[in-house]
């Protein structure tokens, strides 16, 4: 069954990407990689923007088991990047994977380099996001972590035509805390955070699709995830600051189409944050889907040892094969 679902979304429709006006910006270009090895790129020309004081220093934490690909955390991220991993069938699709970690770290080893594995599979053109994280005193505070997926939508855009995919075809699938900026990023109307730096600045910050998987989407209690939370607001948050940044709130009038993936039995963040979200994407008559799994807990991830939620890639990949992704 997962073989011939993931040879059937390479070839869905997108044989023919839609032009893309001007050439590569600079910070876009470099040596071709080739398929099946990750390259990975600033997601900034020099240093990101709103570093003036910042003092932590970036940290790298190896977890086990090793992998090929690697499997670590970074905490106090000081460099941001996107790594690209190309597929062998391209489907003409683009996918940004954003990490969670609780707004604490970024966990690249388990939300990031295997689910690229699986997807470049299906044959999408694969992005992991590695970004700054609020708590380190960026200028834009809160709104950092947003800051870098806006900019890494844009640069994914950038990159199409010399990637071959079609910059109409990028999806967004978070995980966790990850989950809560990919649903930000994709419902809600986009907020220029600062100036441009450069042309790639200027491309559209807009999603296709997106999959938020055990996702945080509220910041209210009783269902919120108090670490994320704190992380992104301080420990004494007013209550006008939990709203604003509970993505149940302030959806945009047209939404994309998204999918939501949770555990019933999440000790971390509770299912419920999936349903807040999905409700307020049906309020907006978005076209939503929801699957809440008998077992599986949080942050699993590819779940290879926990059957209930083993074949989440194929309801995700299926619902963005459906939606144009």
């Amino acid at each position: 069954m997962r073989d011939s679902l993931w040879d059937r979304r390479s070839v869905l429709a997108g044989a023919g990407a839609l032009s893309f006006a001007g050439t590569v910006p600079a910070v876009a270009q470099g040596a071709d990689v080739g398929v099946g090895a990750f390259r990975t790129m600033p997601l900034w020309p020099g240093k990101p923007p709103g570093g003036a004081r910042v003092t932590a220093t970036e940290n790298r934490v190896e977890r086990q088991p090793a992998t090929a690909d690697g499997n670590y955390i970074v905490e106090h991220v000081r460099q941001p990047t996107l790594t690209m991993l190309k597929p062998a069938k391209p489907n003409g699709a683009a996918v940004l994977l954003i990490p969670g970690g609780g707004y604490r770290f970024v966990s690249m080893g388990n939300e990031g380099f295997p689910v690229a594995r699986r997807f470049a599979e299906a044959g999408y053109t694969c992005f992991i996001l590695l970004y700054r994280l609020p708590a380190d005193g960026w200028s834009a505070g809160a709104d950092v972590p947003l800051q870098d997926a806006q900019r890494a939508v844009r640069m994914i855009r950038s990159l199409a035509p010399r990637e071959g995919f079609d910059p109409q075809r990028i999806g967004v699938v978070g995980f966790s805390a990850g989950g809560h900026l990919a649903a930000w990023l994709a419902t809600r109307d986009v907020r220029e955070i600062a100036a441009p730096v450069d042309a790639i600045d200027r491309l559209p910050a807009s999603v296709t699709a997106a999959a938020f998987v055990y996702p945080v989407i509220t910041l209210r209690d009783p269902v919120a995830h108090k670490g994320s939370r704190e992380q992104l607001l301080g420990a004494d948050a007013t209550p006008a600051r939990v709203a604003a940044y509970s993505l149940e709130e302030n959806v945009m009038a047209t939404p994309p189409p998204a999918v939501l993936v949770h555990a019933l039995d999440d000790p971390a963040v509770p299912y419920q944050n999936s349903l807040l979200m999905a409700e307020a994407l049906r309020a907006r008559k978005g076209a939503v889907e929801v699957h809440l799994l008998e077992s599986g807990g949080h942050g699993f991830g590819l779940g290879t040892t926990k059957s209930a939620v083993a074949n989440w890639p194929e309801l995700v990949a299926g619902f963005l094969g459906r939606h144009g992704v």
